[in-house]
């Protein structure tokens, strides 16, 4: 449950832009991400996640996750590669986080200005915004390195002309916090996602949400 504290702190928190990730944040993708992972896991050589391990599994950083699989670095970007043809093929299967949609049509009327930044392809968000007919963002950014987005950050703000005090970031993975922390702008670590509240914790983000109906304590600026 959202602490008093963490209430308090999001509705005095003003901020003009909302900066989405995507799989797990807005789109529910484990499940079908879980799956992806195990099929490659064959074709590449490494360890498998089964469902009983999945826990555990969200309790690591994205680095010990690599080593916990046995998957050298220099494999990483092929693997996301082949990964992200799969999941292209099955991009109609991915559904929204329940109440998302509605929440961020809400937090749209309000007046920020939403956008995506994510390590996934232009193409599947956008089939997955038009499959569900969620017409909110003013755009969408993405990372082709796992961890580029600090880079994309700096980029969006640069091309908007935004400073750091008018946007937070809004994700699911410690790799989202530590992105935002060498810009710097404000995070927000939601627990529905790929990592765990406890994980997303450590890592000292600016607000944590276990709901996404709590993203709607953050204010607009006036």
């Amino acid at each position: 449950m959202l602490s008093n504290y963490n209430i308090q702190k999001a509705s005095s928190c003003k901020a003009k832009v909302l900066l989405f990730d995507f799989d797990g944040t807005v789109a529910d993708t484990r499940t079908i991400a879980l799956r992806i992972l195990n099929e490659l896991s064959q074709e590449f050589h490494f360890r498998s996640l089964p469902e009983e391990e999945l826990q555990e599994a969200r309790n690591m950083t994205i680095q010990k996750l690599i080593r916990f699989l046995g998957i050298s670095r220099w494999r990483v970007p092929m693997i996301a590669r082949r990964g992200l043809v799969k999941f292209q093929e099955r991009i109609s299967e991915i559904k929204p986080i329940p109440d998302m949609p509605q929440i961020l049509e809400e937090l749209k009327s309000r007046g920020f200005i939403l956008g995506i930044l994510t390590s996934n392809s232009e193409f599947c968000v956008t089939a997955f915004l038009k499959h569900h007919h969620i017409d909110c963002f003013e755009f969408i950014s993405t990372s082709s390195k796992l961890f580029g987005k600090s880079r994309e950050i700096r980029k969006i703000m640069k091309e908007h002309q935004w400073n750091s005090e008018e946007i937070i970031y809004i994700g699911d993975e410690s790799r989202d916090i530590e992105a935002t922390k060498s810009v710097p702008i404000r995070v927000a670590a939601v627990t529905w996602g790929y990592n765990s509240a406890s994980i997303l914790a450590t890592m000292a983000p600016d607000f944590i949400f276990d709901q996404p109906e709590q993203l709607l304590t953050l204010k607009p600026n006036s």
